[in-house]
């Protein structure tokens, strides 16, 4: 069920329900059991100096965006169209289609938009659905900030490209998908359990919608929309933007 974590977010998990273990005989039970991670071999990293990207403070203070690529049935391929929020490192969307223009992706971001309020910044490449028509209209229209990233350079978009490497590792890697629709069945129940079970270590492994939570709190009278009770009640496996 978990076979891509490693032992540590493992311990986080039996922690949750009452089964504290110290780390050293836990890491002895996994190397004996052979539930060692085996690294996937990636791609080569560009070299030279890297500026970090500061980190969002607040929810909705910036979303990252991208797409990933996957195939269904008979070699059929569709792409995947990843949002999610720097600051929580919540999945606000996992769009699955097998075209996704850039007037569908202004579609969806008005549609996240309505759920959980305008973001301070959005980040992207210079991929033609972002550059396009449709596009720039809709950021001039809504007055968005919206950063493209340096031509070859992901790095400046880590927190989306880190997202990206989980989601196929974690699903796309693991699972076949017969169809479309069971392609965007499986993303809808991964996305869930990534945003309310999944530890993250960047947030002290707690769930990324329990750091949404903490952080509204302290917000106050900070800028920026949050979320609606109503909003949150959406957040569950089967509900999705339109697909």
């Amino acid at each position: 069920m978990r076979r891509r974590f490693g032992y540590r977010r493992i311990g986080v998990l039996l922690e949750r329900k009452g089964m504290s273990m110290n780390h050293k005989k836990l890491y002895r039970i996994y190397r004996e059991e052979g539930l060692s991670v085996k690294r996937r071999r990636g791609r080569k990293r560009a070299r030279g100096t890297r500026t970090p990207m500061p980190v969002a403070a607040w929810p909705n203070a910036r979303w990252s965006w991208d797409f990933v690529s996957d195939s269904c049935g008979a070699s059929r391929k569709f792409r995947i169209l990843a949002v999610i929020d720097d600051s929580t490192r919540e999945c606000l969307c996992l769009v699955a289609d097998t075209s996704l223009s850039g007037a569908r992706v202004a579609r969806e971001l008005s549609a996240l938009i309505r759920i959980y309020g305008k973001p301070g910044c959005i980040v992207s490449d210079n991929g033609t659905e972002f550059t396009s028509r449709a596009i720039l209209k809709w950021v001039d229209e809504n007055e968005v900030p919206w950063h493209y990233i340096d031509p070859g350079k992901p790095q400046q978009n880590a927190f989306v490209e880190s997202f990206n490497g989980s989601l196929r590792d974690e699903l796309l890697n693991e699972e076949l998908f017969d169809s479309l629709d069971d392609a965007r069945r499986k993303l809808a129940l991964w996305r869930y359990d990534y945003n309310t079970v999944r530890p993250h270590s960047s947030l002290g492994n707690h769930p990324s919608q329990q750091a949404r939570r903490a952080l509204e709190q302290l917000e106050g009278s900070a800028p920026g929309a949050l979320a609606s009770d109503g909003a949150r009640e959406c957040q569950n496996p089967t509900c999705s933007l339109s697909l």
